[in-house]
């Protein structure tokens, strides 16, 4: 789904307008903390938090000095093709200032703001002043071909050589017949500096395929296809297809060449198209419930039928053409379940891409505290909270409504796969619904894992270096590992001079396993191996401290606290704020070797 803007306020002589802005583009007005009344969510400090959301692809609306933005998002750029638009607003509302040029429709979104208001429009990207249009922004619902010709054409352009019109004028330029040409068409045509080619994106393509089917194989029969037809690539809409087929790795692979979504349709929706279908087959009926698939799935998505089906030994595909531009995309879409990892918890510890999933996605589903860390950046969204205790149905119940078509995150803290929910939902995955899995349909949707920092990264940073050698990570909650598994491991990397991090070192009822652990490494390594104990991680009541490992007090850690024990080689070097932990990996070997060496020569 289309990201929304977030609008900034910044100050109570700029929340009347915030909102205003706000109203006009259905979007959320984030308000920061202190310094005013009414807003969806606050935020404690502006660059943070404006940074924050660049990162994860939202556009920015600030009504607030311009330089405030600037020196927010200014550590982030890169590339402008595909960073939002960042928007200032002037507290009184008369000017409006897309900051980073018009690309991604920064200057189209600045124009709305502006006439709203009734403000000035500050657009300074030279094809907008000279012609009012961005050419590499074309309406909704139209493809620019070649994109990488626009500068040229827009250079040409301010030249005074001219613009001519072949097919739509869907700028509303005035055609001079000129030097550049601006051709609309539906079939493929070749692209210049002199010509920008824009296709508008009338076509549904309908496909169909036996299970597994190779991705090149109906992948050359839909460009074969649509050549054919005459149809441009960049005509299509979208890929749509019977819901059953929504995992196939043909189809999305198709989709994604294409750069269209997938679409889908339950049988009973393609079997509405009967009646319409060039070539019914009962033996489709019999094995999925519709009579055509592709061609059902093409009409589906409105318009007529202009190519009948089309087929190979293990694929097939159709198309239909409306009367508009297709952009309120019918059916469903495949269902996606991003799990992510958000770090400790402070905004900085997260990770861009984990940001953005968040951004993009419908709705958050984790532990309440975990939803909660991420502050404004899951205002506005729906969210269910699960307890702890309750993470089989946390997993379950994201898989589930993911398998309805929507955007689904499922929130855990530090990393997804460490300890955390990733296992579990491809563990439900792994089982047929008659095992206690989950749906057909939910394993259908598309499942996306993205890193987090993990609490052992989190608090080896704090250390210093305290994972420089082998290290591993064991579990001391007992309460889905059998005790003598726990205890077999702890002598395993006792006796394997491992560094260990220990992660759910102790809980209300269970206080016996760290004394447990603490004695078994004692007798393997020195009584003064360094221990950390980090404690709330990137949060503002973190607490790190050093213990010698035959001091190592069960009292003084929790559920929250990360325990670290050194290896038999693990030290700490005194620095002037403080000790830090690390563990030679055999560098000072080589070093003193080498010296010894110097030193005869």
């Amino acid at each position: 789904m289309a990201v929304k803007p977030v609008v900034l306020a910044l100050s109570r002589s700029g929340e009347d307008v915030a909102h205003r802005v706000a109203a006009l583009l259905g979007a959320q007005v984030h308000g920061r903390a202190g310094r005013g009344a009414r807003a969806d969510a606050f935020f404690p400090n502006a660059l943070d938090h404006a940074r924050d959301l660049f990162a994860a692809g939202v556009p920015v609306i600030g009504v607030c000095a311009s330089g405030i933005l600037i020196r927010a998002v200014a550590p982030l750029l890169a590339d402008k093709r595909a960073e939002p638009p960042v928007v200032s607003v002037s507290d009184d509302g008369a000017v409006v200032v897309p900051l980073l040029g018009g690309h991604r429709g920064a200057n189209r979104l600045a124009s709305e703001i502006a006439n709203g208001l009734e403000a000035v429009a500050a657009v300074t990207t030279a094809g907008d002043v000279a012609m009012g249009v961005a050419l590499d922004a074309p309406p909704e619902g139209y493809r620019l071909a070649n994109p990488d010709h626009a500068k040229g054409a827009m250079a040409a352009l301010l030249d005074g050589r001219g613009v001519s019109i072949r097919g739509e004028n869907i700028f509303d330029l005035e055609d001079r017949g000129g030097a550049v040409e601006l051709l609309v068409s539906e079939a493929p045509a070749q692209g210049s500096a002199a010509r920008l080619v824009y296709h508008p994106q009338r076509f549904a393509l309908g496909v169909g395929c036996a299970r597994n089917a190779d991705p090149d194989e109906l992948w050359t029969l839909v460009c074969d296809t649509l050549d054919e037809a005459g149809i441009a690539q960049g005509a299509v809409a979208c890929v749509a297809s019977i819901d059953l087929k929504a995992d196939e790795p043909a189809m999305n692979e198709v989709a994604r060449r294409l750069g269209v979504p997938l679409r889908l349709f339950t049988a009973g929706e393609l079997e509405a198209q009967a009646e319409r279908l060039a070539n019914p087959s009962e033996v489709v009926f019999a094995e999925v419930g519709c009579h055509g698939v592709s061609e059902g799935a093409a009409l589906a998505c409105g318009g007529d039928l202009v190519v009948e089906k089309r087929k190979t030994a293990n694929a097939t595909c159709a198309v239909s053409r409306s009367e508009n531009p297709i952009t309120d995309m019918p059916g469903r879409a495949r269902g996606r379940l991003s799990v992510v990892g958000i770090g400790p918890g402070q905004a900085a510890w997260r990770t861009p891409e984990v940001s953005q999933l968040i951004a993009e996605a419908e709705e958050l589903v984790g532990y309440g505290l975990y939803i909660d860390l991420l502050g404004p950046l899951a205002a506005g969204k729906m969210r269910s909270d699960f307890p702890l205790g309750g993470e089989e149905a946390r997993c379950r119940y994201a898989l589930e409504q993911a398998a309805q078509g929507r955007n689904v995150a499922l929130v855990c803290s530090g990393d997804a796969g460490i300890y955390a929910m990733g296992a579990l939902v491809f563990e439900l995955l792994d089982r047929g619904a008659e095992e206690h899995g989950v749906s057909d349909a939910a394993h259908r949707v598309e499942v996306v894992c993205s890193p987090g920092v993990s609490a052992l990264q989190g608090a080896a940073a704090r250390a210093g270096a305290p994972l420089g050698h082998d290290f591993c990570t064991i579990s001391l909650s007992d309460l889905l590992t059998p005790r003598e598994d726990i205890l077999r491991r702890l002598h395993a990397a006792a006796d394997g001079d491992f560094v260990i991090a220990f992660y759910n070192p102790v809980s209300k009822t269970r206080r016996t396993l760290l004394a447990e652990a603490r004695d078994i490494l004692l007798r393997h390594r020195p009584a003064e191996t360094p221990v950390m104990l980090a404690s709330s991680l990137g949060r503002p009541e973190e607490h790190v401290r050093y213990r010698r490992l035959d001091q190592l007090q069960v009292d003084e850690v929790d559920m929250l606290t990360v325990v670290l024990v050194g290896s038999s080689n693990s030290r700490l070097a005194q620095l002037g704020e403080g000790p830090r932990m690390f563990t030679p990996r055999g560098y000072a070997r080589k070093i003193d070797g080498d010296l010894a060496a110097g030193a005869g020569t």
